[in-house]
């Protein structure tokens, strides 16, 4: 599986290479004219970033309000919604890799990133349910991804614009990715440590004359409520919340994200439920609706979903999800970021009955003589970040998840946990993110394989970009 991996991961790059050497311009900028060859192009590169010598381009186009925050050294310059580009926002990103290639000059980009990771616990075996240093005590590589994009043009309002994503994704936290039919037997019948999966698979295409622009994706998504992501660089901290470890994935369908005014952003459409391909057993038609509501000032933004929603009648991560997440800023460098969630699935099968749950899922600790029952989940997360440099930032995240089944981690326990983290960007291309962090299971050993109720976690990642 490894080699395979490999295999399709390169095989995306060398698709990349072809598709942006393709869109080179004949007036290209000094960096791809350059006589250095590929390797010296993307040395150089590294060399004037780190150094804080590279070139600083004109501020990217947009329209609407202004952005929040600075990235780096956050993860997003904006409050962020899924399933779509911000619209209104132009690509402005510029690439190590896509530089060597062709200094910038396409539409289309390859880059991506190596992330390795290490963690120290009290543990013996595994941390679960923190991730993603789900493996106790090791070093490991947890991500190594390589992307190809192109972002539909959302600044113009004159003619329809299209884009597209391809993902390839090696490493341990493909465990938090896979979807059943996606490559998924590498989990659910071996449960290997490291796997391969195509996380993002989609094409937008992007209409400027609805409302202030409309965005429709088409493909596989990351679900889109909420503060963390799949995608390591994403995120303020390296371990997700309790919050995020046992909430949807990713999602197969169509979604129409349309800007109503500067203000106001409106997502309606349809998967076939979560973390399954549309073409396995589990699937189902699901309704997805979002509102994202920001101030006029940019300091608060409101964000609300329905996500998934069916019967909800059990099968795979069949979750039926509501959630709301609210961005908060205090002043130039402080600012808080909270999400709450309540999720529920019907008629899971009872540990102590005759119904075996499916593969790769928990059964629910229902009343004793029935064998299936309501396994009901809610959770909340609070993190508050603090800008120091354009480089630096700490951030403290408060986690609470309340599994009142044991359907999403196996045990039916309250749960809480604690991380303090200081971000250090070395400049714009190498992220170090170590941590310390405490979790607490209230009502039963739930760590370790169930033999301890406390975990202390001292880790650290370490994101390189391409």
């Amino acid at each position: 599986m490894r080699r395979f991996a490999v295999v399709g991961i390169i095989g995306i790059s060398v698709i990349a290479v072809c598709c942006a050497k393709a869109q080179q311009v004949p007036n290209a900028p000094a960096a791809a004219n350059s006589t250095r060859n590929f390797f010296g192009r993307w040395i150089e590169f590294y060399r004037e970033d780190w150094k804080g010598t590279a070139a600083v381009g004109p501020a990217a186009a947009r329209r609407g309000l202004p952005s929040p925050l600075s990235s780096p050294p956050f993860p997003n310059s904006d409050w962020s919604y899924g399933g779509s580009p911000t619209i209104g926002e132009a690509d402005g990103n510029v690439y190590p890799l896509q530089t060597a290639i062709n200094g910038a000059t396409g539409r289309t980009k390859v880059y991506g990133w190596i992330e390795p990771t290490a963690n120290v616990t009290t543990s013996r075996d595994r941390n679960y349910p923190e991730t993603n240093d789900i493996y106790s005590n090791r070093v490991e590589l947890g991500q190594a991804v390589v992307y190809v994009e192109r972002l539909p043009d959302s600044v113009q309002r004159d003619h329809v614009d299209w884009g597209f994503h391809l993902t390839g994704f090696f490493g341990t936290d493909y465990r938090s990715t896979t979807n059943k039919g996606y490559f998924s037997s590498q989990l659910l019948d071996h449960d290997r440590q490291y796997g391969f999966d195509p996380v993002l698979e989609y094409a937008d295409v992007y209409f400027p004359h609805v409302a202030k622009g409309m965005n429709v994706r088409v493909g596989r998504f990351i679900s889109i409520p909420g503060i963390e992501a799949q995608l390591t660089p994403n995120n303020y901290i390296f371990s997700h919340s309790l919050l995020y470890a046992v909430d949807p994935f990713t999602d197969t369908g169509v979604l129409a994200t349309i800007q109503s005014n500067d203000r106001w952003v409106v997502q309606v459409g349809v998967s076939g439920s979560h973390d399954v391909a549309l073409w396995t057993e589990d699937a189902k038609p699901s309704f997805i609706g979002c509102v994202s509501y920001t101030t006029e000032s940019v300091n608060d933004n409101f964000y609300l979903c329905a996500n998934g929603i069916n019967d909800g009648k059990y099968a795979f991560n069949n979750l039926q999800m509501y959630d709301g997440t609210w961005y908060h800023k205090f002043g130039s460098t402080w600012h808080m970021a909270t999400e709450m969630y309540a999720m529920y699935q019907r008629d899971v099968p009872s540990v102590n009955g005759s119904i075996a749950p499916e593969k790769g899922t928990n059964g629910a600790n229902c009343r004793a003589g029935l064998q299936t029952c309501l396994a009901p989940e809610w959770a909340m997360v609070n993190y508050i970040n603090k800008q120091l440099s354009p480089h630096d930032f700490v951030s403290f995240r408060s986690d609470f998840l309340n599994d009142k089944k044991g359907q999403r981690t196996g045990y039916a326990t309250k749960y809480s946990e604690a991380t303090l983290m200081l971000s250090h960007w070395v400049g714009s291309t190498v992220q170090i993110r170590p941590e310390i962090r405490f979790d607490h299971a209230w009502d039963r050993r739930a760590y370790d394989k169930g033999t301890r109720t406390n975990q202390f976690t001292f880790a650290s990642d370490m994101i390189f970009h391409f």
